[in-house]
């Protein structure tokens, strides 16, 4: 519904604005991308008109984000595209791979070409997967005049396997959203290890190719971060590490958006499509605007945000949950805590630390805090699980858990699940599957801790 708003919005007087021309970009090595280029109506002023290139996330299209095209094709020319092996571009999809970074290359240099645009005022816009591409071409030396990700990743593997423990349900559907005959060689490879956890050097290798943070202390060029508050799969440590790094102007904005749990675009996508063309108006023409350096979206939106001059000062919670549990095969561990005496927002990444005797092979241990409602129903707060492959023995494990921003209303009571896999908590929490392990595989876990970052004020109700 917001998003047939928005695009109603956009839509409504805007026919003699721009432009719209389909196009067939060739690459060096044969391989054709589809394109959609609007442009102003308007002629040109004497630098050429300022532009933006829009990136699409992966399974997905240029279409899917014309809405966006449109509301920033006055005054600025945009180009949306399909990525390679996406849409009805040809190739096969590496997932940000070197040859998908040279087709960025390839296409910023194109349109830097024509005599209408201004080639030193350049701009990318990149959702997920075209968030990556944005980051990792900046690094790479694309000289782009200011940027904007969406709900992206700065290191890839840490997004997708932290503490080495593949987040194999996420895995599989990322692959899954592209036909896999649409695939590189190079994605079929390392299919499997992706989702068992194994192999963990030559997948670490794999993800370091489409990794932006460990050059992102060089970047320069003005970089305005949305990510969202619940995002599994790529959390908000992945853009607070980046806006660490960053040394240009930057921002940071964690609204409702992003991938499972939740969804793109969000309720207030109209936020970010303003703030995205304000900061591109300011970097690509000129004109004076102010932003917030850190600002988060209360849940439920209701239109206004919370800002803050840097990322937002926390304390920490802890939930002690006592017992002692033996587990085999999809066994489970359930530890409850008391009702809260106050709402509380998370904000950071909580930790759970337990004991635990480990026999048999027993290869991870993963955690799902949830809370259990005042009013009934259960919420997921957070989760994260650990590789324990070759340990043995007793040992202390600490399992750090997703960086969300998750309110817990005054009442609730903590739920924390242990268990080989997130379907022990719920068949329909597919985050970590329930992989094979030995027959003879145990643990027994004892006392747990939960330490969990909240904020100092929360920001919702």
């Amino acid at each position: 519904m917001v998003f047939a708003c928005l695009f109603a919005l956009v839509a409504a007087g805007r026919a003699s604005a721009y432009t719209e021309q389909e196009l067939s970009l060739r690459m060096d090595d044969g391989v054709d991308l589809a394109g959609t280029l609007y442009e102003p109506s308007a002629a040109p002023p004497p630098a050429g008109h300022p532009a933006i290139i829009v990136f699409h996330g992966l399974g997905g299209r240029r279409q899917d984000l014309a809405f966006l095209a449109q509301a920033f094709s006055d005054p600025f020319a945009v180009l949306t595209l399909d990525a390679r092996g996406h849409g009805e571009s040809g190739g096969l999809v590496s997932i940000d791979g070197p040859r998908e970074i040279a087709d960025v290359k390839a296409v910023f240099n194109w349109l830097a070409a024509r005599p209408e645009i201004n080639r030193s005022r350049i701009g990318a816009w990149g959702l997920s997967l075209g968030g990556g591409a944005v980051l990792r071409s900046l690094v790479d030396g694309v000289p782009w005049a200011a940027a904007v990700t969406v709900q992206t990743w700065t290191d890839l593997f840490s997004a997708l396997a932290p503490q080495r423990l593949s987040k194999s349900g996420a895995v599989f559907n990322f692959l899954s959203s592209v036909p896999q005959n649409r695939f590189d060689p190079s994605v079929q490879a390392i299919r499997q290890d992706a989702i068992a956890s194994t192999n963990l050097g030559a997948l670490r290798a794999w993800a370091d190719a489409r990794s932006s943070r460990s050059q992102l202390g060089k970047v320069k060029t003005p970089v305005f971060m949305f990510q969202g508050r619940r995002d599994f799969a790529f959390d908000i440590a992945q853009a607070r590490a980046g806006y660490r790094l960053l040394k240009g102007p930057k921002r940071l904005y964690v609204g409702g958006f992003g991938h499972e749990p939740s969804t793109f675009p969000g309720p207030d996508i109209a936020e970010v499509a303003s703030l995205s063309s304000k900061w591109f108006t300011r970097y690509l023409i000129g004109t004076p605007a102010d932003f917030a350096p850190v600002s988060l979206a209360p849940s439920p939106w209701r239109g206004k945000l919370r800002t803050y001059s840097a990322l937002p000062a926390t304390r920490k919670l802890t939930v002690r949950l006592g017992g002692f549990d033996s587990l085999a095969g999809s066994g489970r561990a359930l530890r409850a805590s008391g009702p809260l005496t106050a709402r509380v927002e998370t904000f950071g990444s909580p930790q759970v630390q337990v004991t635990a005797k480990l026999s048999g092979g027993w290869s991870r241990l993963v955690a799902v805090l949830t809370a259990r409602l005042p009013r009934g129903g259960e919420i997921v707060v957070s989760e994260g699980g650990v590789n324990t492959t070759g340990l043995s023995g007793k040992r202390r494990l600490t399992i750090g858990l997703i960086d969300v921003a998750t309110l817990i209303p005054r009442g609730s009571r903590f739920r924390l699940y242990l268990a080989s896999s997130s379907l022990a908590q719920n068949p329909a929490n597919l985050l970590y599957l329930n992989l094979p392990m030995p027959a003879s595989a145990r643990v027994r876990l004892g006392p747990a801790r939960v330490i969990i970052p909240i904020l100092q004020s929360p920001v919702s109700r």
